[in-house]
């Protein structure tokens, strides 16, 4: 059975409609996601799904007992307690069935109240057992480590945390209450790379449904089975991951503008057969074939091209309401010559990158570099010498607040490394698009800000060139300030556009924009003759980009290089992390040749991680014994409350040496 299912769903907001004629499906178990454009209602539509906003028309029926989870961009937390305790709410049901067990226990030592303790205590401890109730502490911490928090995290105030903090936090809590449906919007926009990758691997096991509003095309790709792209009049469904959307997308708008041309040909072919005949010896059926097209031009302008597909003309007129009331020959004309294709497709960017020098071969080198803050006292990061030549692309990724921002500033001279240098390059002309788009006045217009880096346009030119930015009439005239991120974003590209620079450092350059600017940005970055620098969180530009990866690692306090794409990145990070595990799993030393490549202190951690292993091992089948026991338990009250208390202490010992080997590992 379906979980949720609409039919003709509609939206307005007074006389401006949002959306309509949203009919949709969400069978279980399914990974869909929602696309379209800024402002198409994406975010409407989710908040009616779950019952926060009422629909203007149509149906929504939800599955009796629907359990769903919804997580909005900006989270809200009323409770005032710690992380740990908001992430235990999540599994009140456990909580309570654990306090059940340990009245059982405590009734089982006294002789009037045993026997019938005793009766309820080892089908519930079984139930408990299965629901995850004696591991539920360690999938809080497995769940708050995945999603970026630290240890020192788990019993911070909620009061305490940042905005983006408090949406992990929620997110944290609703995997943890497991419900049938997650409803997720912009999941990963505060989360980096470590945490996007830890959340994909997830979802890729979890059992629940889950609708998904996100930027970000390579967790879709990974994640989703099904894409929804949305439109003002609907919703076009395509199975697949992201990338197989784009590419059914294309063959769907190729093969619409095929027919689109073929329908509208037949129809001048009909016309210029009337015009040749209308008043000659063929009037008659001149004029039954200018019946025939006027009622075609009148259905496709009332119903679209596709209402003609395969139907009769009965059909026809009573889907469309089109009326067989023939028009002049002129009218005829004007209606036909003014066809457009019914489905355009959205509008785009129009960017262009430039470099009017080229510079020299080599762009960047540095020397024993440090990154970091001189107050500190200590670096961010060390790097490797590093080596950029003209054409390349460096992707420089690694979590917030590793130094990413802070490298860039350091290379563009904002502020000094604490040791070793920098050399840039002969013949630079260095472009810098900030994260927070800081080279943005607020209190100008959108027009003054091109006017800054366009000294020789008009105000005409300056508002033709804003309208290939999708800034249209009047909008050119707003403030700064007043801009939502993602048109801060565009105006910053449209600035950039301008620069003619031959080395681009960008920073978060898809931070707000919607996936059809997306796609562009990186069709531009593409065919760019110069050398970019990229900090991004946006994997699916950077594998698209990137001819090295830079990795800080800030655990290490370094910066790693990996000459290739970052699909080959991750290869190598997964073949690195298997040969690490192997020994572990097949419980044998490591191979001669590993060990040998190998740190001291690597052979000490793999060591370490093997020991943890053959004690977990033994403490599982311990439990395993008692659980047995438990499940027929014997008839001294004092043996089974002792067999209990045992449990709970085995399985506190494997959670704490689990705890340890994830840290290790």
């Amino acid at each position: 059975m379906s979980l949720i299912t609409t039919t003709g769903l509609g939206k307005s907001y007074g006389p401006v409609d949002i959306f309509s004629g949203i009919d949709l499906t969400i069978p279980p178990r399914s990974r869909i996601a929602i696309v379209g454009p800024n402002g198409v209602g994406k975010t409407t539509l989710l908040r009616i799904l779950v019952g926060i906003e009422e629909p203007s028309m149509g149906h929504l029926q939800r599955a009796k007992k629907l359990k769903f989870g919804y997580l909005p961009q900006e989270a809200s937390l009323p409770s005032q307690g710690v992380l740990w305790q908001e992430c235990l709410s999540a599994l009140s049901d456990l909580l309570v069935r654990e306090a059940e067990l340990r009245r059982l226990e405590s009734e089982m030592a006294e002789p009037a109240l045993a026997e019938e303790a005793l009766a309820r205590y080892g089908t519930l401890q079984h139930t408990f057992e299965l629901l995850g109730g004696y591991t539920y502490e360690t999938r809080i911490r497995q769940t708050l480590t995945g999603l970026g928090f630290d240890e020192k995290d788990f019993q911070r105030p909620l009061v305490q945390l940042s905005g983006g903090q408090r949406t992990r936090a929620l997110l944290a809590r609703l995997l943890l209450e497991n419900p049938d449906l997650l409803i997720l919007d912009e999941p990963t926009n505060h989360l980096d790379i470590n945490a996007v990758e830890w959340l994909e691997g997830y979802l890729s096991q979890w059992e629940g449904a889950a609708l998904l509003v996100s930027h970000d095309r390579y967790f879709l790709d990974r994640v989703v089975d099904h894409v929804w792209e949305m439109r003002s009049d609907g919703l076009e469904v395509y199975r697949g991951n992201y990338s197989a959307y784009l590419q059914q997308r294309q063959e769907r708008w190729e093969l619409r503008q095929q027919i689109f041309l073929a329908e509208k040909e037949r129809l001048e072919k009909d016309l210029d057969y009337i015009k040749r005949n209308i008043a000659g010896q063929n009037t008659l059926q001149a004029k039954g074939r200018l019946r025939r097209l006027s009622r075609t031009l009148d259905a496709i302008d009332k119903g679209g091209l596709q209402s003609l597909q395969g139907k009769k003309w009965m059909e026809i007129s009573e889907e469309t309401g089109a009326t067989a009331q023939m028009m002049s020959v002129e009218e005829a004309e004007q209606r036909l010559h003014a066809l457009r294709n019914p489905i355009p497709r959205p509008p785009r960017l129009s960017l262009k990158l430039k470099a009017d020098l080229r510079s020299g071969d080599l762009v960047l080198r540095t020397y024993d570099l440090q990154v970091g803050y001189a107050d500190e006292g200590k670096p961010l990061f060390r790097a490797p010498d590093l080596t950029l030549k003209r054409g390349e692309c460096a992707a420089l990724i690694g979590p917030n607040g590793a130094g990413k921002t802070t490298f860039l500033k350091t290379i563009l001279g904002f502020m000094p490394p604490l040791a070793g240098e920098t050399v840039l390059g002969a013949s630079l002309k260095i472009a810098y698009f900030a994260q927070a788009h800081e080279g943005l006045k607020a209190e100008n217009t959108l027009v003054q800000e091109i006017e800054t880096a366009a000294l020789h346009m008009l105000e005409g030119e300056i508002r033709a060139y804003l309208a290939r930015f999708m800034f249209f009439g009047e909008d050119v005239y707003k403030q700064v300030s007043t801009l939502s991120g993602g048109e801060r974003g565009r105006l910053a590209l449209a600035k950039l556009s301008l620069s003619d620079a031959n080395m681009l450092l960008l920073d978060e350059p898809t931070n707000h924009l919607d996936i059809p600017s997306q796609e562009i940005l990186q069709h531009v970055l593409a065919d760019y003759p110069g050398t970019i620098l990229l900090v991004s969180h946006d994997r699916y530009l950077i594998d698209a980009l990137g001819t090295q990866i830079w990795e800080i690692e800030p655990d290490e306090t370094s910066l790693r290089i990996f000459l290739g794409t970052y699909s080959e990145y991750r290869l190598q990070k997964e073949s690195e992390k298997a040969i690490a595990d192997a020994p572990a799993k097949s419980k044998k030393t490591v191979p001669r040749h590993t060990t040998e490549r190998s740190a001291p202190v690597n052979r000490r951690r793999i060591k370490q991680l093997q020991e943890i292993e053959t004690q977990i091992a033994g403490f599982e089948s311990r439990l395993a014994e008692l659980s047995r026991q438990l499940e027929n338990p014997p008839a001294d009250p004092g043996m089974v409350q002792r067999l209990g208390g045992e449990y709970v202490q085995v399985q506190e010992k494997i959670n704490a040496l689990m705890a340890e080997w994830e840290k290790l590992n």
